[in-house]
């Protein structure tokens, strides 16, 4: 596969998990899912163009790295909120309640 289409497929990609973002925000996993879909988008993006003017691929690992972080941050968040409230409702969220 050549640089260019798989630079193209993940620009599709991060322009469907930014749709699927904007469309889908009831739920926070389908939140969750829809960051992480855009955050591997962007790191096979990167990949590809690093392999494509010759660059050390050290910002891809930082970007994975990141994105692995991320994930288990927003894990994490989800079942504490599942804990607290009995339901991951983005509509439920209120930063008044203590």
């Amino acid at each position: 596969m050549s640089t260019f289409s798989l630079t193209l497929i993940s620009m599709l990609g991060f322009t469907m998990a930014l749709i699927a973002l904007s469309l889908q925000h009831k739920h926070l996993l389908s939140i969750l899912l829809s960051l992480e879909a855009a955050t591997m988008n962007l790191f096979i993006m990167l990949f590809s163009m690093a392999n494509n003017i010759s660059f050390n691929g050290e910002m891809s690992l930082i970007l994975i790295t990141l994105g692995a972080c991320e994930a288990s941050l927003g894990l994490a968040i989800l079942v504490s909120m599942i804990r607290a409230q009995g339901n991951d409702y983005v509509s439920s969220f209120s930063s008044q309640k203590c």
